[in-house]
């Protein structure tokens, strides 16, 4: 059931994710530090006006350059400056002026990433979304919980589904944080010591968007840039691990001949021999991709394993980015999961009802009603398992007369209630009606759930947008200030 007071809210957020962001390679992350340096060089009085707009029209034609189809694009300055030079002359080498590709190379590298991130985060949103679609539908539909592969008490669809939306809103909140961490700049640290030019590091922060200079200038290069990717991976690879399990609890309904989940038939494929069979491949295809997601990020993690700082094992963000795009692509096939799920509530209902998962709420009511201690109550509650499923009964099929006859028999004493107490208490729907805790599978705290989820994912929202605006923000700034200088 979708309840009025979740539809406003779903109204509110329910527009188009944010566009996934601009790719750039690692050239224009290159030529946007080049034009962020010479700025900072000219305002700082470290390079004359002069020579800062013969050194802007060289980098800008070395760009133009490099927009052309075929062009190499080479990622490693020194490729840069030997055109550059070629273009405006010696002097131009100035641009280099307390740099190093040390901490150009981990800039760059930083901008990528954070890039790779934000566009994750979007492809994350989109998937929460689908996920809070299908839980705000199914507020009342009553499913099986399993633990240890059984059976174990009645919930709600909504209900579980809403564990995996407070999974992923802490995978937002992760990602966040990472950015946090990812988005400093280490440029003007140069190798690792900084340089006896008077660098403004703050303002080629400001000027390439980060939000403010990696402090120490060792720590820029050599130390961070293990941390702030294996920061990134591992809240991928946290996600996809969780995706996964979803996945496969959805998968086990397959070996029910009569799943009360599964995929629509169109989305499945059918077996090329065995004509009955239809293969749940989007299932697999999540699976596949968040094992991927771990394996990636378990490399990022590797390559700096048992490393010295400063080595190279660890500084390339390839690793990193290629988690990032199996994330996305992840996430994507998700969204296509929770579009094609089909629900009988009609059928969880009676899988729920086949068996004894209401035993608790017997015990429970024994000792709110009685005050029967609960080892008593569960006691009685486990015979009455025990027994109706020696004669093949379902909960609701036992009689009066069994229900009575049992607990003298187990417990030597008469039953202490109604008989219709335990009766109700047997009832699936009524079990979980009554529940009265914080989080909760009741209508009430469900409802609630969602609306607290839908905020969340409102928030996230506004967050990637302020993201990306200052990104963009940056830039023009940046572009506004290289061409005055040209």
């Amino acid at each position: 059931m979708r309840h009025p007071s979740f539809l406003i809210s779903v109204a509110f957020i329910a527009l188009p994710i944010t566009c996934v962001g601009e790719a750039h390679d690692a050239f224009h992350h290159l030529g946007q530090i080049n034009k962020a340096s010479i700025v900072m060089l000219a305002e700082e009085r470290i390079v004359p006006d002069e020579l800062a707009a013969v050194i802007a029209t060289g980098i800008a034609r070395v760009i133009d350059e490099q927009a052309e189809e075929g062009a190499r694009r080479s990622a490693n300055y020194l490729d840069f400056e030997a055109r550059l030079l070629e273009l405006a002359g010696a002097e131009a080498s100035r641009l280099h002026t307390g740099r190093s590709r040390q901490d150009i190379g981990s800039t760059y590298r930083r901008m990528g990433l954070r890039e790779n991130l934000l566009d994750t985060y979007d492809a994350l949103l989109a998937a929460r979304m689908a996920l809070l679609d299908v839980a705000a539908a199914h507020v009342d539909t009553i499913i099986p919980a399993y633990t240890h592969g059984v059976q174990a008490q009645p919930t709600t669809l909504a209900h579980y589904l809403l564990a995996f939306a407070a999974a992923f809103e802490r995978d937002a909140e992760r990602l966040e944080e990472a950015y946090s961490r990812l988005n400093l700049s280490p440029l003007g640290a140069a190798a690792f010591g900084t340089s006896g030019f008077a660098i403004d590091r703050e303002r080629l922060a400001e000027l390439l968007g980060f939000d403010s200079a990696v402090e120490n200038s060792y720590d820029a290069n050599l130390v961070s840039s293990v941390d702030s990717k294996i920061e990134f991976a591992n809240a991928l690879s946290t996600s996809a691990i969780m995706v996964g399990q979803l996945m496969q609890n959805l998968h086990t309904q397959y070996h029910n001949p009569v799943p009360w989940i599964q995929l629509a038939e169109e989305s499945t494929d059918v077996s090329s021999i065995m004509p009955q069979k239809r293969n749940p491949r989007p299932l697999d295809r999540v699976r596949l991709l968040a094992t991927s997601v771990v394996g990636s990020a378990h490399t990022v993690t590797l390559n700096a394993h048992n490393t010295n700082s400063g080595m190279n094992d660890y500084r390339p963000g390839t690793q990193a980015a290629d988690a990032a795009a199996k994330a996305q692509e992840m996430y994507a096939a998700y969204v296509d999961v929770m579009r094609s799920l089909v629900v009988d509530p009609a059928r969880s209902l009676q899988e729920v009802d086949i068996d004894y998962s209401t035993m608790t709420e017997v015990a429970d009511v024994l000792l709110r009603h009685a005050e029967v201690p609960f080892r008593v109550g569960h006691h009685y509650a486990s015979e009455l398992t025990t027994y109706g499923r020696a004669h093949g009964k379902r909960p609701k099929d036992l009689t009066d007369e069994e229900l009575t006859q049992l607990y003298e028999e187990s417990i030597g004493e008469s039953l202490p209630v109604e008989v219709e107490l335990i009766r109700q208490a047997m009832d699936p729907v009524t079990m979980v009606r009554n529940r009265k805790g914080l989080g909760g599978p009741q209508e009430q705290e469900v409802v609630r759930m969602l609306a607290r989820h839908n905020d969340s994912l409102a928030s996230g929202l506004g967050w990637l947008d302020l993201s990306r605006t200052h990104l963009q923000n940056s830039a023009t700034t940046l572009e506004r200030a290289f061409a005055e200088l040209k």
